[in-house]
């Protein structure tokens, strides 16, 4: 029997315990995945001692407070800086995590089907984790982005300084953020709406709800849009690859 699980604070709602639950029965996998709420990082190191563990995920807040943790990181993480799959190796008789980015795999496979020539500039919104591996998928597929952060920050966007112009050369508007997330139904990134159009495309990383406000107001305005689902199943897969290479 393998131990897997999840890492992050708080825990309430986790696609990968049950994505991993379900595909170990249906598979007939000798596992168990479980979750790991964490309410401070300085606690990681009591969970790998204590729990005998192939493999953890890692999520908000934690997938770039993890990396001091760790004895490697794969060359994407370390170019992302930022970590969500954490293989666990015995090297010397003692414990050596390895880190990796499978949410770059993730957001790769989703997108790049939907992807025209006309999608050359790209906002994204928010400035966590998965953020940077949205940027580094879009740069190495050639698309110029830009963060969007509700804080003034150096070379980012605030909210407030979108406009039409804005809009209309970035037709690739990707929500890195939380923001939307059931039970957050009635909330939506605060972006001009009106100037989305059907050269648009928005991709949300929240999956819960499927059609968030964000893509709902999207479609409405004529916009191809995509949710986070896709993108989870394909980083849970590539992680499951990960532990098993």
């Amino acid at each position: 029997m393998q131990y897997f699980g999840l890492i992050g604070y708080p825990l309430g709602h986790s696609f990968s315990k049950k994505y991993f639950s379900v595909k170990f029965e249906k598979e007939k996998i000798e596992a168990k995945y479980d979750l790991f709420e964490l309410a401070n990082i300085q606690d990681f190191n009591d969970l790998i001692k204590k729990n005998k563990l192939a493999g953890l995920n890692v999520t908000i807040p934690y997938k770039e407070q993890i990396i001091p943790f760790l004895n490697e990181l794969d060359d994407t993480a370390a170019k992302i800086s930022a970590v969500n799959v954490i293989k666990i190796l015995q090297k010397d008789g003692e414990i050596y995590l390895k880190g990796y980015n499978s949410d770059a795999i993730g957001f790769e496979n989703s997108i790049k089907p939907y992807l025209k020539a006309h999608h050359t500039h790209a906002l994204i919104l928010g400035t966590g984790g998965a953020s940077k591996a949205i940027k580094y998928v879009l740069n190495k597929l050639g698309i110029v982005t830009t963060f969007v952060s509700r804080t003034p920050k150096a070379d980012m966007l605030t909210y407030s300084q979108l406009d039409e112009k804005l809009l209309g050369e970035n037709t690739i508007i990707v929500n890195a953020s939380p923001i939307g997330t059931y039970p957050h139904i009635a909330e939506c990134p605060d972006i001009p709406y009106q100037f989305i159009n059907d050269q648009h495309l928005l991709f949300d990383v929240v999956y819960n709800p499927s059609e968030t406000l964000f893509l709902r107001i999207g479609r409405e305005r004529g916009a191809q849009g995509l949710n986070g689902e896709n993108m989870l199943i394909q980083q849970a897969e590539a992680a499951w690859a990960i532990w098993n290479q």
